[in-house]
């Protein structure tokens, strides 16, 4: 999906209102906009960090909301329902750094070795469990190809070498992703 820069401000905006508005007890007060872009279902992840250190990170792979809702939701649910971190104070909030990644539909990977590091993002489906690699995730990280393979399998909660596996699912997609400069 294309963004323009003013649209992917608005959903930048609107996770930051999200939040505030949770931490001061307060209704949000929305960007309106009657973009059709942003009225678009389609999957994606909201990321926190501080001082590039993450701070939460949720998402949905595919939607069945809006873009811009799914935006507000994804928010809340990284910077208050990240089971790997506390909820967000007022305090850290001020620190945060916001990054949204907003998902192309799911392609499925018949080729592990077609998988572009960097440009890729992975879910793998496999015995009943699964996991997702955004994109930007190898390169922070420094992995390669077979790093990046095996960790989406770890990440599932299955043995590394899993996504080769005959009844194993392997999709791709790709992001858009920008994020709050800070």
């Amino acid at each position: 999906m294309n963004l323009t820069k003013e649209e992917q401000k608005i959903l930048l905006e609107n996770a930051r209102e999200s939040i505030m508005a949770k931490l001061e007890e307060r209704e949000p007060k929305y960007q309106n906009t009657d973009s059709k872009s942003l009225n678009e279902k389609c999957g994606a992840f909201v990321t926190l960090y501080i001082n590039k250190n993450l701070r939460g990170c949720i998402g949905r792979i595919s939607a069945t909301e809006p873009l811009i809702k799914n935006i507000h939701l994804m928010s809340l649910s990284s910077a208050f329902g990240d089971p790997r971190f506390p909820p967000l104070t007022k305090e850290e909030a001020s620190q945060c750094r916001i990054e949204i990644s907003v998902l192309s539909p799911l392609k499925l990977c018949k080729d592990p070795r077609t998988v572009e590091v960097g440009t890729h993002g992975l879910y793998l489906i496999h015995k009943g469990r699964s996991g997702v690699l955004l994109p930007q995730v190898p390169i922070e990280q420094g992995w390669d190809l077979n790093e990046y393979l095996n960790y989406i399998c770890v990440k599932a909660g299955l043995p590394p070498n899993s996504y080769n596996a005959p009844s194993a699912e392997l999709y791709t997609f790709t992001a858009l992703i920008f994020g709050e400069e800070k």
